[in-house]
């Protein structure tokens, strides 16, 4: 019988790869090949394995080398272009490359017994054609979108554009008549779009369908059942779904006819893995544009500084969206509340509550935007002092009314809200500040003959609830919406005329040097949501109010103006100044123990195991969360001018630390986006 030296990779910590010997199943069968998955013995259990390639030779002895128990021959081969883009963000990211290539595989696809596997792929093959890639029709775009249209149409190769359009101004058409014009273009091509969040892809398959009815859409996200999951991945990977939608995990699916890419809202945060491998979902999309020689369209209204940066120096082309693209909609007026000034009942002044009232007289919806869930940030007691801490974490339990819960949101550790002080007895404990659920406990008394709605993690934890909360506010079933973020970006609400924005200030003193940043961005995302219809005959104009006690903010002033553009640039000049990213290389060690010494003592033997020229390795220091979860965390921030130095610096690192002896739990993020 035949016989083939297989190298593959597998989901462990260990930076190598495995040798595994396959012997042909009978004479003419088809010899393996790099690409495929295999099951495996390893140790004592059996795993699925990644070939990355079949070898002549092995270092391993022969009475050691151990037997392939199944080759998954019914899969396609995954394609060298996508193993080559899980090698790089391997490499990249300072992970083996099974700890990046197998996650990104559904888990269905992983199970020691696939039978799904050969279910779905049934199911595909009994799919009607669907490759009609004629678009239905297509609306007359103004002649900003038409420029930026033709400008993503005329680029061969890889192109990089950044799209930056002010909310409103018809960003997501632009997609969909780029989409349209490279499917018409290749038979086989295929469109990857991705979106920050889960709660955004209803929305977006909505348009796509309705656009596209003729060619299968696979969606992708970590929401979904595995079996739904797996079904979708095996449309994208077998060429069936001709555009696949999806959020950051999307990045690493298969898609091996890919002409375009596309990343809508590029600048937000939830593109950028918190866990495991912390890659980011955008900067992917960019090298894999690169990789392809194919266009990649970033699009936001406030573009992440990094991409503003490329832009500004010419690395990517810059398309600008200035006006909405409803006829009639504008955008609305900004005004701010001075806080000093105003005083507010129960977080809300005058001004506002008279605001949302002849919103409610004109049968026209208003937002009011919180960025903290629950019903209070912390419950007091105004005889000895104590308040409601997690003994866990270095955080408070957040009073959750409805549930009659403490809850903290780091670690999940909930109490029952005790009847009395726990430490004094006194039973009149005070909701210190307010949350969501406060602030519509406060708005239902205000306006009890009003429909409001809360939308926030609490209100839509069951599967398919956000989806639902969202079509009522879109079917008029709304007139006053409160949210957290999930409701900042991406929502078309038609009726909504006013948006308020509640206690923003917090973030204009956060020792984060990007809370600026992201706070200009939440705001600019949550004022666009209002006044994108044409107004109507008689009706109120489009406002948002903004309850502040720092009104002579600058950030306030250029949100005022909508002038991100002054914004961006001053930003840039402070970190140019300040030497921080964009102008500055980052990458940051964790490290979690029982204890904060020696999560520090570990981190101060990392940081003097190594020198090298042009790097910067600061002070081990407590994370500003310092405790979660009874884990002790601190940091070690490492700087470089260079991009090529701090890798190659990363890639010796690495290799001193993982032959380092700890007891503890480590890990290194590149480019890490909170600090």
């Amino acid at each position: 019988m035949e016989q083939f030296i297989l190298r593959v990779a597998l989901d462990t910590p260990l930076a190598t790869h495995f040798d595994y010997r396959w012997i042909a199943p009978s004479a003419g069968a088809a010899p393996p090949q790099a690409g495929q998955l295999a099951l495996l013995p390893f140790g004592r259990q059996q795993v699925v394995g990644l070939v990355l390639e079949v070898v002549t030779e092995t270092a391993v002895p022969a009475e050691k080398l151990r037997d392939v128990l199944e080759l998954r021959a019914d899969l396609p081969p995954l394609a060298d272009d996508w193993l080559a883009l899980c090698r790089f963000a391997a490499e990249y990211y300072q992970r083996p490359l099974g700890e990046v290539a197998l996650p990104a595989l559904p888990k269905n696809l992983k199970a020691l017994k696939p039978v799904s596997l050969q279910r779905n792929l049934k199911k595909l093959a009994k799919l009607p054609p669907q490759d009609d890639a004629t678009p239905a029709a297509e609306p007359v775009l103004n002649p900003e979108q038409q420029a930026a249209l033709d400008a993503i149409g005329r680029a061969s190769g890889f192109a990089p554009h950044l799209l930056f359009g002010v909310t409103g101004s018809g960003k997501t058409e632009v997609y969909l008549q780029a989409a349209a014009r490279v499917l018409a273009a290749d038979a086989v091509a295929q469109v990857l779009i991705l979106v920050p969040e889960i709660n955004l892809t209803p929305q977006f398959e909505a348009h796509i369908r309705a656009r596209f009815p003729g060619l299968l859409l696979a969606t992708l996200h970590s929401g979904m059942a595995e079996g739904e999951r797996l079904l979708h991945w095996l449309a994208a990977h077998t060429g069936r779904a001709r555009i696949v939608l999806g959020t950051r995990l999307a990045m690493l699916a298969s898609v091996p006819q890919l002409k375009l890419l596309i990343v809508d809202e590029e600048h937000d945060p939830s593109y950028k893995q918190q866990e495991g491998l912390r890659y980011s979902a955008r900067d992917l999309a960019v090298w894999r544009a690169h990789q392809l020689k194919i266009p990649v369209v970033l699009g936001s209204a406030t573009p992440a500084l990094e991409s503003w940066h490329a832009a500004q120096n010419g690395r990517y082309r810059l398309l600008a969206l200035r006006e909405r693209a409803v006829r009639d909609a504008v955008l609305p007026v900004v005004k701010l509340i001075n806080l000093e000034r105003e005083k507010p009942s129960e977080g809300l002044t005058q001004r506002l509550v008279a605001a949302i009232r002849q919103r409610l007289e004109k049968g026209e919806q208003s937002l009011l935007f919180l960025n903290r869930r629950g019903y209070a940030p912390v419950l007091a007691c105004d005889a000895c002092g104590w308040i409601s801490d997690c003994t866990r974490c270095s955080a408070h339990l957040v009073m959750h009314k409805g549930d009659h819960r403490l809850r903290c949101h780091h670690c999940g550790l909930e109490q029952r809200i005790p009847r009395a002080c726990p430490t004094c007895g006194n039973i009149d404990l005070q909701p210190l500040g307010r949350g969501t659920q406060r602030l519509e406990e406060s708005l239902a008394a205000i306006f009890p003959a009003a429909r409001v709605f809360r939308i926030d993690a609490d209100s839509t934890r069951l599967k398919g609830s956000a989806a639902a909360a969202f079509q009522r506010v879109h079917e008029g079933e709304v007139d006053i919406l409160i949210g957290t973020q999930m409701v900042a970006k991406g929502h078309d609400f038609k009726g909504l005329t006013l948006v308020a924005a509640l206690n923003p200030d917090a973030a204009l003193f956060s020792q984060d040097y990007r809370a600026s940043e992201r706070l200009f961005a939440q705001l600019m995302q949550v004022a666009g949501r209002a006044g994108r219809a044409a107004r109507k005959e008689g009706g109120n104009p489009s406002e948002v109010l903004i309850q502040t006690r720092y009104p002579d903010h600058p950030l306030y002033h250029a949100l005022m103006a909508h002038d991100y553009p002054s914004f961006a640039a001053d930003l840039l000049e402070e970190r140019r100044q300040a030497h921080m990213p964009p102008f500055l290389y980052q990458a940051l060690l964790r490290a979690e123990a029982k204890d904060l010494q020696t999560a520090l003592d570990f981190l101060q033997q990392a940081a003097t195991c190594l020198a090298m020229e042009g790097i910067t390795i600061n002070d081990a220091i407590p994370m500003t969360m310092t405790r979660v979860a009874n884990l002790e965390r601190a940091q070690l921030l490492v700087e470089s001018p260079s991009r090529p130095a701090l890798q190659a610096f990363l890639r010796e690192w690495m290799g001193l630390l993982r032959g380092m002896k700890s007891r503890l739990r480590w890990s290194l993020e590149v480019d890490p986006v909170d600090i």
